[in-house]
Order: C-alpha cells, then sequence, then structure tokens
C-alpha cells in the first residue's frame, strides 16, 4: 500500500495512546512541553495512525490536555505496516539521543538568550545545568538525560580510529552473558558500565 501524509486537525478525546509505548512522560515534563506549548505554539504535530492511534507525540497530547486545548494539530500516516508503526515509536524518541550538545556553542547562546530577557526555563534545563551554562567561569555540566534523575547522559569526542574500537567493545560487551541490565535501559549505558567495571577488577587484580 502505498505511504500517504494527511495534515488533519483531531480532538484530544479521539487520540488512542499507543498501549506498548516505551518512553515515560513524567508529570513534570509534561509540564515543560505545556510551556513549551503556550510560548512557540503546537510547532510538532502528533503522528497518527487510520484509526486515530498515536505513533508519535504521547508526551505532546498529555500536555495539550493539561492546557485544555480539545484540538491538536497531525500527521495521519496511511500504508504504514504494523512493524513500521512499532518501529517509529521506539526510533521518534531514540533518534534524537544519538547527537551530541556542541558545548560551547551551547553555552554562547544561553547566555546570548539570557542576555536577550528570554525565559531560559523553557529551554528544558535543569537550574542547576542552566546555573553551569550561564556562570563562564563554571566547568561544562553534565547534562541529564531527559532530567529523570538519578540517569546521566554522558559526551565525549574522540577520533575515528577510537570510535571504531569503541564500536567493537560496545557490540561486544551486549553479548557478554554477564552484563547486568538491572539499572538502565540503554544497552550501550550498560555496556560501557561493564567494560569499564571490568578494567577496573583487572587493574585491581594486577597490583
Amino acid at each position: 500500500m502505498k505511504q500517504k501524509f494527511d495534515n488533519v486537525e483531531l480532538e484530544t478525546a479521539v487520540l488512542i495512546p499507543y498501549v506498548n509505548n516505551s518512553r515515560l512522560h513524567s508529570e513534570d515534563q509534561v509540564k515543560e512541553i505545556a510551556a513549551s506549548i503556550k510560548e512557540f505554539g503546537f510547532t510538532n504535530p502528533v503522528i497518527v495512525d487510520e484509526e486515530n492511534g498515536i505513533i508519535a507525540g504521547h508526551g505532546r497530547v498529555m500536555a495539550a490536555e493539561l492546557l485544555k486545548r480539545k484540538k491538536v494539530p497531525c500527521v495521519r500516516v496511511t500504508g504504514w505496516t504494523e512493524a513500521q508503526k512499532k518501529a517509529y515509536v521506539i526510533a521518534d524518541n531514540q533518534l534524537p539521543l544519538n547527537a551530541e550538545w556542541d558545548l560551547d556553542t551551547l553555552r554562547l547562546e544561553v547566555s546570548s538568550l539570557g542576555e536577550l530577557g528570554f525565559e531560559l526555563d523553557l529551554l528544558g534545563f535543569s537550574d542547576d545545568v542552566l546555573k553551569q551554562l550561564t556562570d563562564i567561569e563554571a566547568d561544562f555540566p553534565e547534562l541529564p538525560d531527559g532530567g529523570k534523575d538519578p540517569f546521566q547522559q554522558k559526551t565525549f569526542t574522540v577520533h575515528d580510529n577510537q570510535a571504531s574500537v569503541i564500536e567493537a567493545a560496545l557490540e561486544k560487551a551486549n553479548k557478554d552473558p554477564m552484563l547486568d541490565s538491572s539499572l538502565n535501559e540503554n544497552k550501550n549505558g550498560n555496556a560501557i558500565s561493564h567494560i569499564c567495571a571490568e578494567w577496573l577488577r583487572l587493574k585491581a587484580a594486577a597490583e
């Protein structure tokens, strides 16, 4: 079936959340999304299927309901298989997390917005991170993963040669039956922790 995308406006009451959506939205984050919608408008349509099932945009729908908006802009997708729908629910959330911040540029932009009198809380960072970003003497912050304490998002810059080594190590670590995945849903985070723990164990044994 040929894929088709139609821009429509639908009532929030008819939108059906995906029952197996694995992306969680805290009450605080929904409030942040709602504040963003109030400031910038509904710039990112909700993606729905032929039956008004939500494929992407669960948090935006929750924020719209918080704002008591009866209708939201949507893109209705037709022609996707069930597998494509399931995959996009995950990919839409995971792909943005694979990007990295240029912290020098981010600090300049945040500082510039502060000087312009813009409400920095609307950027989505915690107060502690904003303080570090706007204080030129402070160390660069460790940006949190979605603000979900106790998780942290670590950012590193590596050479291409180093990247190939890291990717090979991650692949092997993820296949290790001794890998502990109980603390984190991010498999690469678990793999890095496992690799570091093994290195520390071997280092301690050699001393």
